[in-house]
């Protein structure tokens, strides 16, 4: 996303709500779809579906916590991100709180002061069980 592109970036979400430079919204925000902000929210941004994706543009502003399974951060976010899927933190990204990711991309400039903590997928570790063509046989 970052060194892309426009016309090799993935095609917009078709259910894309825009909250414009100028706008400021107190209070939390809930959303499906995908979200793109120029303005500001003074409150939580909560996703409401597993495909969501949220956008902070440049001249974008969040004061409160983010919980998105994807966002794309170029603006200034103060509290924290918790991006379940994807996070990336673009060159103009600034964040003062914690970040929480499964995967990250962070180009060149973006700051992030607090902590960064990844949490990988949980894979299950049970072992399938053996099949009578997989048995050797044993001698008598």
């Amino acid at each position: 996303m970052l060194n892309r592109k426009r016309s090799e970036r993935a095609p917009a979400h078709p259910d894309t709500s825009l909250i414009a430079r100028g706008t400021v919204i107190q209070g939390d925000v809930r959303f499906s779809g995908a979200l793109h902000l120029d303005g500001q929210i003074v409150g939580s941004v909560l996703a409401e579906e597993q495909g969501a994706v949220f956008t902070l543009s440049e001249s974008g502003h969040v004061e409160g916590e983010i919980r998105v399974p994807h966002a794309i951060i170029n603006g200034h976010v103060r509290g924290d991100i918790h991006a379940a899927e994807r996070l990336e933190l673009a060159s103009e990204a600034r964040v003062a709180g914690d970040v929480h990711y499964r995967t990250l991309e962070m180009a060149a400039g973006a700051q992030v002061n607090g902590r960064m903590s990844h949490h990988s997928a949980e894979a299950t570790r049970e072992l399938p069980a053996p099949t009578l063509a997989d048995a050797e046989a044993v001698p008598a």
